[in-house]
């Protein structure tokens, strides 16, 4: 599980330090930790349907930012409990360019060990590192 989270960070939303060595895998982890705030059991969501995302931003910051807001998105509009097992981003011309294929299913109160409902990625305290072991990132959910 690469990724904490920070209970001193934030009294009423959920924060939490995510990392890889890529930043593809950083992203991974921190959709996981997104989707780990809603779901107590993550094995419990079945890969039952398929939902390509696509990105392009200026900033890795604001790159991961709307890729946690479009899994939030996804949640609110169609119901989709989705992971990522693998996030693919390449920087041209200054910006950066995301492809992933997510899976996932439709929520099921009856299957699904249901925390809180995350609705949007907070900018408040927000960033995205290049450090020498790979990527890190803090996050602040607003629940």
């Amino acid at each position: 599980m690469p990724y904490e989270y920070l209970d001193d960070i934030a009294i009423s939303d959920v924060a939490f330090h995510a990392w890889g060595d890529s930043m593809g895998e950083l992203f991974v982890a921190a959709a996981d930790a997104t989707l780990n705030v809603m779901v107590g059991d993550l094995r419990s969501i079945e890969e039952r349907v398929q939902c390509p995302i696509e990105l392009k931003e200026p900033s890795d910051e604001m790159l991961l930012f709307n890729f946690l807001q479009e899994l939030i998105f996804l949640k609110d509009a169609e119901q989709l409990l989705l992971r990522v097992p693998h996030v693919e981003i390449l920087k041209d011309e200054g910006v950066y360019h995301l492809t992933a294929e997510a899976t996932g299913e439709k929520l099921n109160p009856l299957r699904h060990e249901l925390i809180v409902d995350v609705k949007a990625v907070t900018l408040h305290r927000f960033n995205v590192n290049q450090t020498p072991e790979g990527w890190e990132a803090t996050v602040i959910l607003d629940i």
